[in-house]
Order: C-alpha cells, then structure tokens, then sequence
C-alpha cells in the first residue's frame, strides 16, 4: 500500500450523537513515551506534537486521551493542547475519567462519583477548553456503573460534556447506563488476537443499537499498553503480503470489517506509523481473507 497520500476519510464516517467522526481516529496514549505510562522513556516533544498535526493534515478528527496519560516529563493532553490549539473546526477530542494516577506516576485509588467533576475538570484544564466532545466512564471494577454515570449525566446537564461513553463494561452496564442518559459509545479491549465473549457481545449490540463501538488496544495485542506486538499468525503475515501491507494494518482493516460502528483509534509517536494507521482505512479484506482472519479470532483466548 502506499501510505503518504491515504486519508482518514477512506475508512468512512460513523457519528457520535450528532458529532460526524473519520473511522481511523488516533489514539494519544502513546505520544508520552515509547511505552505508554511509566513504561518506557519519555518521548520527544517536538516529534509528537509534529506527529498530532500531520494526523490533522491527514484528516484525523477524532482523537481519543485522558489526564492519566503521561510519562516522567511528557503528558498527551498538554502535547495536543500545544499542538492543535486553537482547535480546528471538527475535531472531537473524547476523554477517559475514572482511573487516577498520582503526581509519582503510580495508579491510585479509582474515583468516586463526586471525584469525578474533578477529573473532568484536570482534562478540560489541560487540553485548554470549556467542554469536552465525548467523555467515557471507564469502569474500574464496580459491579454498577449507575452513581458513577449519573455524575456524568449530571455534568453533561451543566454543559461540561457534550456526549457520554462508557469502557470496560458488560451489556449490563450499557443497559444501566442508558436508563440515566444517552450513550454514543462504548471502548472495550478487543483486537484479532484478544477475545472475550462478553465483548464480541457488546460489539453486536453496539451494531444492533447504532451505538460506536471504540476497541482499544486493536494493534498491540498482548502486549498492551506495553507496545505493539510484534507476534503475528502467519495467516496474518500472509494476507499482509497479499496487500503489500503490514501487520498492523491488517489487524486494523479487520477491526474495521467488523461493522461501520467500528471505529479504530490506534495511536503512535512515530510519523510514518501514523500514515501507515491511516492508511488501513483503505484496506479492503476478501471475503476468504475475513473468514480466515474470523477463525483466528475465535480461537483466541
């Protein structure tokens, strides 16, 4: 594939309450380092901001953060901020509250319901706005996500949040959550390589409802926020070859291929990753290339 003149839209448009989005968004987790949180070293501020405005070139308009991304001397919300503001008309910027690292980089106790002004507060601060597009609960464990989503609500009532998501849930919380207030979109850990029965669940209803569903994680595979994986089947590996594509952009063109509800927000701080990202959207799998990537899915843990 060539990658340097592919743009976001190629992968389509899916919305987000009444928020049009390109299906490749980016994802800010990695521009603090070359791991994400404390995992790795520090990244190079200038590449990154470099590399946020050359998504924007390439018409990314989606962009997905939270105040708990940052390394020992890099966090994502101040590098987007320097980067791209004053923001350009269009662009969504979609929040994660809920978890809490301290000033140290260690995670600390999760928020509760009245923490959670306060989170919001941090991303708006950081990112140098008066409100947030999309913000997502991310549940932490609490069997239910109803005092936590209604302190959402009722910042979205006040004009703090323009649209609700949750991550990390069941059906069980979507159908919690929405008893309270519209949800546009739902993030959960799912890739080629990473099932879990519960979250191709949500991926179905998700369709079935006209709900996004936002995957995180889609490239990495096992290792997480640690880095992509660089563990590939060779059924992967062979329909790379087929498209003169690589491995990530197969898993993401799959990811795609799992319905127009799909949005993919792989994120970088490398450049030419970042056109090779984008350029996924424009990856068209064969039927007999999904069958056989479906199959390696279904034998996943």
């Amino acid at each position: 594939m060539t990658s340097e003149t592919i743009t976001a839209d190629a992968a389509g448009t899916w919305t987000l309450g009444d928020l049009t989005v390109n299906r490749i968004g980016f994802g800010a987790m990695r521009l603090t380092g070359s791991a994400a949180f404390h995992f790795g070293t520090p990244s190079d501020r200038q590449r990154s901001i470099a590399v946020l405005r050359r998504a924007i070139e390439l018409g990314v308009n989606h962009i997905d953060t939270a105040a708990f991304y940052f390394s020992s001397l890099r966090s994502a919300n101040e590098i987007i901020n320097s980067a791209l503001s004053p923001y350009p008309d269009g662009l969504v910027i979609a929040a994660k509250v809920g978890p809490f690292r301290d000033y140290t980089g260690e995670w600390g106790t999760s928020a509760r319901p009245e923490d959670l002004r306060g989170h919001v507060e941090e991303n708006l601060r950081q990112l140098g706005r008066d409100h947030l597009d999309l913000v997502y609960l991310r549940r932490m464990r609490q069997d239910s996500i109803a005092e936590h989503f209604g302190a959402l609500a009722e910042l979205r009532g006040k004009g703090l949040i323009r649209h609700l998501g949750i991550s990390d849930v069941e059906p069980r919380h979507l159908a919690e959550a929405q008893a309270i207030a519209p949800v546009v979109s739902v993030q959960n850990r799912f890739g080629l390589d990473s099932r879990n029965r519960v979250t191709d669940e949500m991926v179905r209803i998700c369709g079935e409802q006209g709900i996004a569903f936002v995957p995180f994680f889609a490239i990495a595979g096992d290792a997480g926020a640690e880095g992509a994986t660089t563990a590939h089947d060779e059924a992967v590996l062979a329909v790379a070859r087929a498209h003169d594509a690589t491995p990530a952009q197969v898993r993401l063109a799959w990811t795609l291929a799992q319905g127009p509800h799909v949005l993919a927000i792989p994120g970088t701080g490398n450049p030419d990753h970042l056109a090779e990202n984008i350029a996924a959207g424009a990856l068209r799998l064969t039927d007999d290339e999904l069958d056989l990537l479906n199959s390696l899915h279904q034998k996943a843990g």
